[in-house]
């Protein structure tokens, strides 16, 4: 059984900076991409960030480009998202994805709150 357990949010002020992080149990880690996701208005969640399985290609919504970073550890069955430079829209429940040709699984979210 595929799990994800996300960590790292919490409360920050605007300008701040939190790590968030996934770690991921019941798969090869290293055959898998991860994908970070959010809610958004009119969606029902936004694709945020993504990184292939081995690492070497991410890619990002331009409304976090520049500030986020998405990056693992394959060694350790984690992702990561860094995230700097926060603004209060970035408010919301963060959520990891892992995707490969046969499955998807989710896990169950960590909430980051940027507020002054």
């Amino acid at each position: 059984q595929v799990q994800l357990v996300e960590s790292g949010g919490g409360m920050v002020q605007p300008g701040g900076s939190l790590r968030l992080s996934c770690v991921v149990s019941g798969v090869t880690f290293s055959r898998v991409a991860m994908n970070w996701y959010r809610p958004a208005s009119g969606k029902e969640r936004e694709l945020v960030a993504v990184i292939t399985s081995a690492g070497d290609t991410t890619n990002y919504a331009d409304s976090v480009k520049g500030r986020f970073t998405i990056s693992r550890d394959n060694a350790k069955n984690t992702v990561y998202l860094q995230m700097n430079s926060l603004k209060s829209e970035d408010t919301a429940v963060y959520y990891c994805k892992a995707v490969s040709p046969l499955f998807s699984a989710w896990g169950q979210g960590t909430q980051v709150t940027v507020s002054s």
